[in-house]
């Protein structure tokens, strides 16, 4: 039997050359299952996204999943993609060995937890205030900067990692410090800054908003202190203020430290993000 994808729309493209277009996944013509792809605006068009891939049940545990993954990465090929990404429920015990075998390498992970019905409690003696307008100038330089690098030591090109920080910026910032939702703290030793933390919300799945953590870092003289943890649970304040139930976040894989602390404060993985080259 044959494994095969098979157009289910017409292919939609954009002006700044993105490409999209969903496929039923076929076996001797049958339908089995489906699978969407597109380009990642985010990232440019030469990365490419599998997304949505799935068979139906009574065709599972036959490989047909495996094989369309494999057609829909020469579909991305022939769009001139050079890198293909995907994100994998954390659940999906199958889908991440499949993913595994394939060759893909997780990148980063999304996490979520329930906000307290209670705020949180600051440790004692821990002074937080706003970003000033002077501070975040320096802030989003920098930012910009740090967060393309992160890319970049992943394996995506500088052009895509710089892309990405632009694309960030511009979509969840476009006034700034004064952007809708948006709030900035920096947590405060001797009079000084020695952190950073900045929070808003996002959409994590259709209609379902949650608060989430786009930023936080502790400068290095200050690490290991527990400004990091009064950070999060200050991220947490500020989202039950907002009248938020839940709350998200980014991390990078590798950050061990950083997944730890996650962890301990009760947030769980929601997807794996993974992706590999397409040569």
């Amino acid at each position: 039997m044959t494994t095969t994808l098979r157009p289910s729309e017409p292919l939609q493209q954009s002006a700044d050359g993105s490409r999209s277009r969903s496929y039923d996944i076929c076996v001797n013509s049958r339908r089995v299952g489906s699978v969407r792809l597109s380009t990642d605006p985010a990232f440019g068009a030469a990365s490419g996204v599998i997304d949505s891939l799935g068979v139906h049940q009574p065709d599972r545990g036959r490989g047909r999943a495996t094989v369309a993954a494999l057609a829909a990465e020469e579909v991305l090929r022939s769009w001139g993609c050079v890198q293909v990404r995907i994100s994998v429920p954390a659940e999906a015990a199958a889908a991440l060995r499949m993913a595994d075998s394939l060759g893909y390498a997780e990148r980063s992970r999304n996490m979520v937890k329930a906000v307290p019905a209670e705020p949180p409690a600051l440790p004692e003696g821990v002074e937080v205030r706003p970003m000033t307008e002077a501070e975040f100038v320096v802030w989003a330089a920098r930012s910009k900067e740090v967060f393309a690098q992160d890319w970049i030591d992943r394996g995506v090109p500088e052009d895509q990692a710089r892309a990405k920080a632009e694309d960030s910026h511009r979509r969840y910032l476009p006034d700034g410090l004064a952007s809708p939702g948006v709030a900035f703290h920096v947590i405060v030793k001797d009079g000084r800054p020695a952190g950073h933390l900045w929070t808003g919300r996002i959409e994590l799945e259709p209609g379902r908003w949650a608060a989430f953590v786009y930023d936080i870092e502790v400068d290095e003289a200050h690490r290991g202190r527990g400004y990091g943890r009064a950070l999060m649970l200050l991220a947490e304040r500020v989202a039950r203020e907002a009248g938020e139930t839940r709350i998200g976040l980014h991390v990078f894989a590798g950050n061990t430290p950083a997944i730890r602390l996650y962890e301990s404060l009760g947030y769980r993985t929601t997807f794996v993000n993974s992706a590999k080259e397409l040569r």
